[in-house]
C-alpha cells in the first residue's frame, strides 16, 4: 500500500510540473503572439553607408591596365583579366567560335604545359584557372592559395600568352557541343528563352543566333588562333586581383609576367552590330504535344544601363515583378493562374536588352494567362502606381542594393566591368541616389514612354490540341516555328 501510495506520488508530480510547463509556455506564447506586429508595422534602422574598399589602378607601358585590391580576411588571391572580344565579333558561318576558344584556350593547354601538366599542377595546390567567353567579352581568371601565389600567376600568364590549342582537345569540346545542340529541344523554358530572344534581335543576330552541327563543323583550329591573335594583347585587356598579397610584391610580380608582352599598336576597336526589332507584334507558336503546361514569354526591344530613366525603370520593375508585385499579387494569388510569373525591363551595358515578361501556366489557361499579363503590363501606363506601392517598390530595390558589395572581389568585378563599357566607377551610386529620388509620376513616366504593349512579341511553347480557348483568340494570325535541328 505504501508504494502504491509513493507510486501515484511520483506520477502526481510529474502530472503537475508538466501542467506547469504547458501554462509557462501557453503564457509565453500568449504573451509573444499579443506582443507581435505585422510585417509592415515593423521598423529598422536605416542602411548603412556602403563605401568602396581601398583599390589602386595603373597601366604598364604596354597598355595593360591593372586593378590591385588588398584583402587579408582569409589566405586566398583570385583575379580577372577582362578582354575586349566577345561571340558577337564572330562570323555567322562561324557561330560557336568564340565560345571554343573560351574553353579550348584552357583545357588545350599551354606551349610549356600540356593539358594534363597544367591540370595535375593546379590540382595539386587546389587553385584554378579558367577562361571563358560571352558574347561581348572575354574573361580569364584564376584562384590560388596566397603561398602559391607565384606558381599559379604564373600558370595563368601562360594560358593568356602562349595557349597551345590542342587539336584533340578542340574535337572533345566540338564533340561535346554537338551533344549540347541535340538536347537543346529537351526544356521548354529553354526553347522560349532561345526563340523569344530570335524574335526580337533576328535570328541572324549576333545577340539570338545559335550554334548549329553545320557552324561547328566549319571551325577549325587555325580559326582559333587568328581569333586569339586578332584580340588577345596587352592593350584590350584589364586585369584585377583581389586577396592576400602586398601591393609592392603583386606589382613586381605583374610586371615579371605581363611587362614584356608586346602591345598591338594596330589593334582597332570593332564595331557593335547593329540592333533593331525583328518583329514589332506578333503571336508565335512552338507545338510540344507532351506538355501540359503552357510556357509563355512575352517581349520587346529594350534598352541600356546608361538611360536617364533606369532608376526609374527600376523601381517601375519592384512595382510589376517579385513578392509583392502587381503580376505577384494580381495573376498568381487573386486569379490563380500561375506558379511562376514575371515582368522586368532588363537593359544591357552597350547594347539594347529587352522588357520581358511571362511564366508558366496550365494548358487551358493559356490565353487568360496572356490576356492578364497584357493588362497589367498596360495597367502600368494608364493608373498612377500607388504611395504604398512605390515605397515596397523603392524599399526593395534599396535593400538588394548591399548585395552589390558582398565581398571585395565582387566589387572589384564591378569597377573592372564599369570601366570595360565606359561607365563612371560611381555608376552604382549614382543610381542608388536616382532611386531614392524616384516618385510616383516617374514610374507612371516611364512605363508610358518605354513600354510598347502594340509591340509585345508573344511566344508560346505548349501543347496545341490542350490549349482551350485557342490562341487565335488572341489574334487572327499564329505564326508555329520549327525548331527542328538541323541535321548538317
Amino acid at each position: 500500500m505504501k508504494g502504491k501510495k509513493l507510486k501515484f506520488s511520483k506520477s502526481w508530480r510529474f502530472v503537475s510540473a508538466l501542467v506547469i510547463a504547458l501554462l509557462l509556455t501557453f503564457n509565453f506564447s500568449w504573451a509573444a503572439t499579443a506582443a507581435a506586429k505585422h510585417y509592415s508595422d515593423l521598423q529598422f534602422a536605416p542602411l548603412p553607408e556602403i563605401k568602396l574598399p581601398k583599390y589602386e589602378r595603373f597601366v604598364l607601358d604596354n597598355g595593360l591596365v591593372v586593378y590591385l585590391m588588398e584583402d587579408h580576411e582569409l589566405p586566398l588571391v583570385s583575379g580577372t583579366a577582362l578582354v575586349r572580344t566577345g561571340s558577337r565579333w564572330e562570323a555567322g558561318e562561324k557561330t560557336g567560335l568564340a565560345d571554343l576558344v573560351g574553353s579550348v584556350m584552357r583545357t588545350g593547354g599551354t606551349l610549356k604545359h600540356s593539358p594534363d601538366e597544367l591540370n595535375e599542377i593546379l590540382e595539386q595546390r587546389a587553385a584554378s584557372v579558367e577562361t571563358s567567353m560571352s558574347e561581348a567579352a572575354g574573361s580569364a581568371s584564376f584562384d590560388s592559395l596566397s603561398e602559391d601565389l607565384e606558381t599559379v600567376f604564373g600558370l595563368f600568364a601562360e594560358v593568356l600568352r602562349e595557349p597551345a590549342f590542342a587539336q584533340e582537345k578542340l574535337d572533345f569540346i566540338k564533340a561535346q557541343a554537338k551533344g549540347g545542340i541535340a538536347r537543346r529541344n529537351d526544356n521548354p523554358s529553354s526553347i522560349a528563352s532561345r526563340e523569344l530572344r530570335k524574335l526580337i534581335y533576328g535570328q541572324n543576330s549576333p545577340y539570338a543566333r545559335t550554334v548549329e552541327y553545320a557552324t561547328l563543323d566549319k571551325v577549325t583550329r587555325e580559326d582559333l588562333l587568328k581569333f586569339y591573335q586578332e584580340y588577345f594583347h596587352p592593350n584590350n585587356m584589364i586585369l584585377g586581383i583581389v586577396g592576400d598579397f602586398n601591393a609592392k610584391k603583386m606589382r613586381s610580380l605583374i610586371q615579371s609576367q605581363f611587362g614584356d608582352w608586346k602591345p598591338n599598336s594596330k589593334i582597332a576597336k570593332p564595331q557593335l552590330p547593329a540592333v533593331s526589332p525583328a518583329n514589332l507584334g506578333g503571336v508565335f507558336f512552338v507545338n510540344q504535344p507532351q506538355l501540359t503546361q503552357s510556357n509563355i514569354l512575352l517581349g520587346h526591344l529594350g534598352g541600356k544601363f546608361d538611360s536617364p530613366d533606369y532608376a526609374a525603370l527600376d523601381v517601375m520593375n519592384g512595382v510589376l515583378n517579385g513578392f509583392g508585385g502587381r503580376l505577384f499579387n494580381e495573376v498568381r494569388s487573386r486569379q490563380g493562374l500561375a506558379y511562376s510569373v514575371y515582368g522586368m525591363w532588363s537593359p544591357r551595358f552597350d547594347y539594347p536588352g529587352m522588357f520581358i515578361a511571362g511564366g508558366q501556366t496550365r494548358s487551358d489557361a493559356t490565353v487568360q494567362f496572356i490576356k492578364a499579363l497584357q493588362t497589367e503590363i498596360k495597367r502600368l501606363q494608364t493608373e498612377k502606381v500607388t504611395e504604398k506601392e512605390l515605397k515596397f517598390a523603392k524599399e526593395s530595390t534599396l535593400n538588394s542594393f548591399v548585395f552589390n558589395f558582398q565581398d571585395p572581389a565582387q566589387t572589384l568585378s564591378r569597377l573592372m566591368r564599369y570601366e570595360y563599357y565606359g561607365y563612371p566607377a560611381d555608376f552604382l551610386f549614382r543610381y542608388q541616389k536616382a532611386v531614392t529620388t524616384t516618385k510616383t509620376a516617374d514610374v507612371k513616366r516611364v512605363a508610358q514612354k518605354y513600354l510598347k504593349p502594340e509591340n509585345l512579341v508573344t511566344l508560346v511553347v505548349g501543347n496545341q490540341t490542350a490549349i482551350q480557348p485557342p490562341l487565335t483568340e488572341l489574334t487572327a494570325k499564329v505564326t508555329p516555328i520549327d525548331i527542328t535541328i538541323p541535321a548538317s
